[in-house]
C-alpha cells in the first residue's frame, strides 16, 4: 500500500483562494462579508477553508470555527456557535468581552432561559451579534462554520439573523461595518428537494453582502498532481491515470483510491464504499431495487430500458426514480435517461449485488438490447452484458461486431479492447458456436489486434500481439498469411526501435512470396522491407527493392502501396526530402494516399513533408504541414499512432525554435490530456523552454522517461534535456557522461550514430570550455589540458556526425549551426574566445532558432569584449538581452546582465524608453521587497496568494528592467521610488 503524505500542498484551488483571501482583505478594511462555500462531499471544502484560516491567523486575525454534526432528528441547538464560543472562552484576551454579553455566555452551559421564548431568542441573537462585533473591533475576525447541511433549526435561525440583520449590515448613519468575515460550507449533493437548508440559502444569497462560491470537481491534471503529491514515492502512470479517471475530480475519493491501490484490485475501497452506500441505504426498498438494476446497466440508462429490466409498474418506477434523484444519487439527463451522480457510487451499488442477482440482471439487459435489433453502436454494450451473464458465444459474436464498429468510426483503442476480449473468449467457445466468415480465425484476429494496438500508440503491445500471431501461424513458407504476420511484426518492431530484428522478419516475409506472379502481399512485404533496410543502413538494398516494388504496385494498381513507396524513394534518392524534387514526390504521394483512403500512408507523407522543411531550415513552412497532418489524424482516429506522435513533437519543437514559447507550453498542456503513455516524449520541447527559463524540474520529467521500457525518441529528448541541465548547473562531468550514454543508446546495431549527436556534443562543450578556461586562469595547465582533450573528443564526434548523418548526406542548416557552435566552444576550450568563430555561429543560427542565437550572441559579445571591440560587444549584448527578456529566459538574462556589468557596457546601451509607472499594489509589493519579504510573506501581509504576489514581483522587475529582486530594490532607490522611513524603508 502506498505511503500517503499528509503534507501535500493545496492543489488546483488558486482561483478560489484568491477570491476568499480577497474577502479577508476587504474585511480587514471594515467591509464585512459572508461566503457560502458549496461543494460535493470530499471535493475539498474543509481543505480550502483550513488554508484560508491559516492565512487569516498568520495575518493577525482572530479565527473562530464551529462544526455541525449529523445527529439525525435529535440535533443539539446552536452546536457550531457553542463550539466557536468554547474556543473564545479559552482565550483570556476575550474574557471581558464575553462577560459583557452574559446572555451569550449561557450557551456555554448548554442553553438556558435565554433560548426558551421568542424574547429570549431575540436577546440571544442580538447578544451574539454584539459579541462578534466587539471581538472584531479588538482584532479582525473570521468565523468559519462547516457542514451547514447538518445544522439544527436554531443554528440556521441564528445564522439568518447574523447575516441579514446583525453583523454584516451597516449601522445607522452609513458607518463602516465591522472588520469580519463569515465563511460557511455545506454539501451541495446532500440538499434534496425538501432539505431545510434550501430555503435559507435561497434567502441568504439575495443579500448584497453574501456571496456563493462553488467548489467544482478538480480538473484531471490537478487530481494527478494531488495523487503524485500524496503518494510520496513515484507512482506508475497507469496507476495515476486510473485513479484520476475514477475519482472524477473528488479529492477525498482520489485519496481513498490511492490508499487502496494494492489492496482492492479494481473495486471500490471498503471504507469508501461504506461512505457511498450510506445515502443508498436511506432509500425505500423499491428505490434500492431500481438503483441496483440501474447499476448493472452502467453509469447511464434509458428510462424505457430500465423499466423493462426492473419489471415494476410505471408509477412505482417513477416514484422510486424521484426518490433517487431527490437524494442526488441519480441525475436526469438528455434523451429520457438517468445517470449516477458519481461513477464510484454506481460501482459501490454494483459491488453490493449478489453474484446470481448480478448475472440475472446482466442477462436481462442483454436480451432486451438484442430485442431492439443489432445496432452496431450497441454491440459493445451487448457484449459486456452477455459476458457478465456467462453467455460466452453471444459475447464473442457481439465483441467482434463491436470491434468492427470501432474500426469503422476510427477508434483504435476501443477496437483493440474488443478484439482482445474476443481473443480471450475464443478458446472458451466451441468451434461450432463461433462466428464464421472470411478473416474470422484466431491468427487473423490477433494480427488485426496488433494493428489496432499500433494505431492506438501501444507499440510494445502491438509487438506482443504480432509475436502471438506468428506463434499461431507456424512456419508455413507457402502461406501469404505467414508473410503478412512477419512484415506486420517487422513494422511493429520498427516502432520499438528493434531495427535488426525488424530487418530480419521483413527479409523472411519477402523471401516467402515469389515476386512472380505479382501480388499485393508481395508489394506490401517489399514496402516494409524498404523501411527496415533503410533503418539498418542498407540503403542500396532499400533503393533497389523500392524501385522494383513501385513498378509492381503500378502494374497491379495498388495506389496506397505506390504512395508508400514514393515516400520511401523521396527520402532515398537525390538530396532526399529536403530538396524541391523530394518535396514534389512527397506531395504526389500524399495525393495518391488520400485518393486511396489510406490515412496511415497519407500521414507518413505529411510527416516527411514537415520534417523536410524543418531540416532545410524553412520552419514557417513546416507548421502548415503539421496542422494538416494532425487534422487528418484526428479525423481518422489515429492521433495516438506513430506519425501523429512525431508530428506533435515536431510542432512543439518548431514553436520552441521560433521562440513562440508560450504557444509551445500551452500546446504541450493540451496534448498531455490525450496522449498515450508512449507519447510522453512529445512534450520535450516544452521542457526545453522550461529549462531555459530556469525550471530545473524539467530535468526530473525527462529523467522519468528513462525509467520506462526503451524508446528511441524518449531517450533522445531525455539526453538533450539532461545534458543542457548539467551544463546550466556547471557540471561538465555529468554533461559529458550524459552525451556518451545517450549516443551509445541511440547508435544502432549497424553503428549509425544519430543526428542529435551534434547538438548533444555542442551542449556539453559549453561547461567543458567553461572548466578549461577556469583552470587556465588559475594556472592549472594540466587540468586545462585534460578538459581541452575532452573538448576535442566532443568536437570530433560532432564533425563526423554532421558530415555523414543518418541518411548518409551532410546535415542541414540546424545540424550545421550546432556544428558551428561546437567548433566555437572547442576553440574557447583550447585557446580562448574567438570572435570570428562565434560570429559564424550566430549567423548559422539565423535560420530561425532564436534562443540558441541569443546564447551564441552572449558568447560573441564576450569574445568581442576580449578583443576590445566594445561597441560591437555592446550591440550583441543588447540584442541577446532583448531576446532573452522576450522569452523570459531568466538564467540567460542574468548571464547577459553580468557581462554588461562586468564589461561596463551599459553606458553604450540606449536607455529604456518605457516609463517606470508602478500601480498602487506594485508599490506595496515593492515596499515589502525592500524589507526582504518572500512571495509567500508578501501574500500573507497583503491578503493575496503567493502566486499573485509572484506576478506582481515579475511586473515590477520588468518595469524596472531588473533581473533580480535585489537589483529591483537598488533601482527603486536610485529612481526615488523607495525612501528611508518606517522600518528602514518606505515608498515615496
Amino acid at each position: 500500500m502506498p505511503q500517503i503524505s499528509r503534507s501535500a500542498p493545496l492543489i488546483g484551488r488558486d482561483d478560489e483562494l484568491v477570491r476568499l483571501t480577497g474577502v479577508l482583505e476587504r474585511a480587514r478594511d471594515g467591509v464585512a462579508r459572508a461566503v457560502l462555500v458549496a461543494g460535493d462531499a470530499g471535493v475539498g471544502k474543509t481543505r480550502v477553508l483550513d488554508e484560508v484560516a491559516g492565512v487569516a491567523s498568520r495575518a493577525g486575525m482572530t479565527v473562530l470555527a464551529g462544526h455541525c454534526v449529523d445527529l439525525g432528528d435529535v440535533g443539539l441547538p446552536y452546536l457550531p456557535f457553542t463550539e466557536a464560543l468554547g474556543v473564545l472562552a479559552a482565550d483570556g484576551r476575550f474574557a471581558q468581552v464575553l462577560a459583557a454579553h452574559p446572555v451569550v455566555e449561557r450557551l456555554l452551559g448548554g442553553g438556558t432561559d435565554a433560548t426558551r421564548d421568542v424574547g429570549g431568542r431575540l436577546r440571544l441573537f442580538e447578544g451574539m451579534a454584539g459579541l462578534l462585533a466587539d471581538i472584531a473591533d479588538i482584532a479582525p475576525l473570521l468565523l468559519v462554520l462547516e457542514d451547514l447541511h447538518w445544522a439544527d433549526q436554531s443554528s440556521r435561525d441564528l445564522l439568518r439573523f447574523l447575516l441579514s440583520r446583525g453583523i454584516l449590515q451597516r449601522p445607522a448613519g452609513g458607518a463602516p461595518t465591522h472588520p469580519l468575515a463569515v465563511f460557511a460550507s455545506y454539501r451541495a449533493d446532500d440538499l434534496h428537494r425538501r432539505h431545510p437548508l434550501r430555503p435559507l440559502l435561497a434567502e441568504l444569497v439575495r443579500l448584497p453582502s453574501v456571496e456563493r462560491l462553488e467548489l467544482r470537481p478538480m480538473a484531471d491534471p490537478e487530481v494527478a498532481r494531488l495523487v503524485r503529491a500524496l503518494g510520496g514515492a513515484p507512482l506508475p502512470d497507469t496507476t495515476v491515470r486510473r485513479i484520476v479517471e475514477r475519482a472524477e475530480g473528488n479529492a477525498f475519493y482520489a485519496e481513498e483510491l490511492l490508499a487502496a491501490t494494492d489492496t482492492e484490485a479494481g473495486g471500490v475501497p471498503s471504507g469508501l464504499a461504506d461512505v457511498l452506500l450510506i445515502r443508498f441505504e436511506q432509500l425505500s426498498d423499491t428505490a434500492q431495487q431500481v438503483l441496483r438494476t440501474a447499476a448493472v446497466a452502467g453509469r447511464r440508462v434509458e428510462h424505457d430500458l430500465l423499466r423493462d429490466a426492473v419489471g415494476i409498474p410505471e408509477d412505482e418506477l417513477e416514484s422510486a426514480l424521484r426518490e433517487a434523484v431527490g437524494r442526488q444519487l441519480l441525475v436526469p439527463g438528455d434523451g429520457d435517461t438517468y445517470a449516477f451522480r458519481h461513477a464510484l457510487a454506481r460501482e459501490a451499488v454494483y459491488a453490493d449485488l449478489l453474484p446470481g442477482e448480478r448475472a440475472r440482471l446482466h442477462g436481462a439487459f442483454a436480451r432486451l438490447l438484442d430485442g431492439r435489433g443489432h445496432r452496431a453502436e450497441g454491440a459493445a454494450e451487448r457484449a459486456h452484458h452477455y459476458r457478465e451473464s456467462h453467455d460466452l458465444a453471444e459475447a464473442l459474436a457481439a465483441s467482434l461486431e463491436a470491434a468492427d464498429h470501432a474500426h469503422r468510426v476510427g477508434a483504435p483503442a476501443e477496437e483493440l479492447r474488443h478484439l482482445e476480449a474476443a481473443l480471450d473468449l475464443w478458446s472458451a467457445v466451441e468451434s461450432a458456436a463461433r462466428p464464421a466468415g472470411e478473416g474470422v480465425d484466431q491468427v487473423t484476429l490477433t494480427l488485426r489486434a496488433s494493428a489496432a494496438a499500433a494505431h492506438a500508440g501501444e507499440a510494445h503491445r502491438a509487438v506482443s500481439l504480432a509475436r502471438a500471431a506468428l506463434a499461431g501461424v507456424g512456419q508455413d513458407a507457402d502461406s501469404e498469411l505467414a508473410a503478412r504476420v512477419r512484415y506486420t511484426l517487422a513494422g511493429n518492431l520498427l516502432g520499438v526501435d528493434n531495427l535488426m530484428a525488424a530487418f530480419s522478419y521483413s527479409s523472411e516475409a519477402l523471401a516467402m512470396i515469389p515476386a512472380e506472379p505479382a501480388s499485393r502481399t508481395w508489394v506490401w512485404a517489399a514496402a516494409t522491407h524498404v523501411l527496415t533496410a533503410r533503418q539498418v543502413g542498407e540503403n542500396a538494398t532499400a533503393l533497389k527493392v523500392a524501385r522494383q516494388a513501385l513498378r509492381v504496385a503500378e502494374q497491379l494498381e495498388v495506389p496506397d502501396a505506390r504512395a508508400d513507396l514514393l515516400v520511401s524513394l523521396a527520402t532515398l534518392e537525390g538530396g532526399g526530402r529536403r530538396t524541391t524534387e523530394g518535396r514534389k514526390r512527397l506531395q504526389e504521394a500524399r495525393e495518391i494516399a488520400r485518393g486511396a483512403g489510406n490515412a496511415l500512408v497519407e500521414l507518413r507523407a505529411l510527416f516527411n513533408l514537415a520534417i523536410g522543411c524543418y531540416e532545410s531550415g524553412r520552419l514557417d513552412e513546416c507548421l502548415p504541414w503539421l496542422t494538416e497532418g494532425l487534422d487528418r489524424a484526428r479525423r481518422a482516429g489515429l492521433l495516438s499512432s506513430l506519425y501523429p506522435l512525431e508530428m506533435r513533437y515536431l510542432r512543439l519543437l518548431v514553436l520552441y525554435t521560433l521562440g513562440r514559447w508560450d504557444e509551445c507550453l500551452h500546446a504541450a498542456r493540451a496534448d498531455a490530456d490525450v496522449l498515450p503513455v508512449a507519447g510522453g516524449y512529445t512534450a520535450a520541447p516544452a521542457w526545453y523552454a522550461q529549462l531555459a527559463r530556469g525550471d530545473l524540474t524539467a530535468a526530473d520529467r525527462a529523467a522519468a522517461l528513462l525509467e520506462k521500457p526503451f524508446d528511441w525518441m524518449a531517450t533522445l529528448v531525455a539526453g538533450v534535456v539532461l545534458t543542457d541541465a548539467a551544463a546550466q548547473r556547471g557540471e561538465p562531468e555529468a554533461a559529458v557522461a550524459r552525451v556518451r550514454s545517450t549516443v551509445a543508446a541511440l547508435t544502432d546495431e549497424a553503428g549509425l550514430v544519430p543526428d542529435i549527436t551534434v547538438r548533444l556534443a555542442a551542449l556539453a562543450l559549453a561547461p567543458v570550455a567553461d572548466r578549461a578556461v577556469e583552470r587556465r586562469l588559475v594556472g592549472d595547465e594540466a587540468e586545462a589540458g585534460r578538459w581541452a582533450r575532452t573538448a576535442t573528443e566532443l568536437r570530433d564526434l560532432a564533425r563526423a556526425t554532421a558530415a555523414h548523418g543518418e541518411s548518409g548526406v551532410p546535415q542541414g542548416p540546424e545540424g550545421q549551426a550546432w556544428l558551428a557552435r561546437a567548433e566555437a566552444e572547442w576553440v574557447r576550450a583550447v585557446s580562448g574566445p574567438d570572435a570570428e568563430a562565434w560570429g559564424r555561429t550566430v549567423a548559422a543560427f539565423d535560420f530561425g532558432d532564436v534562443y540558441e542565437r541569443a546564447r551564441c550572441r552572449l558568447r560573441f559579445a564576450e569574445a568581442l569584449l576580449a578583443a576590445d571591440r566594445r561597441k560591437e560587444a555592446a550591440a550583441e549584448a543588447r540584442a541577446a538581452r532583448e531576446t532573452a527578456a522576450g522569452l523570459a529566459a531568466t538564467p540567460l538574462l542574468e548571464q547577459i546582465d553580468a557581462l554588461i556589468r562586468r564589461g561596463r557596457l551599459a553606458d553604450t546601451a540606449p536607455s529604456d524608453p518605457r516609463p517606470t509607472v508602478l500601480t498602487a499594489r506594485e508599490q506595496e509589493v515593492l515596499r515589502l521587497l525592500a524589507l526582504g519579504r518572500s512571495n509567500r510573506q508578501i501574500g500573507e501581509e497583503l491578503f493575496i496568494t503567493g502566486k499573485t504576489a509572484s506576478v506582481h514581483v515579475s511586473n515590477i522587475l520588468a518595469k524596472l528592467s531588473a533581473t533580480s529582486r535585489t537589483e529591483a530594490v537598488a533601482i527603486a532607490y536610485r529612481q526615488g521610488l523607495i525612501t528611508t522611513g518606517q522600518n528602514g524603508s518606505g515608498v515615496g
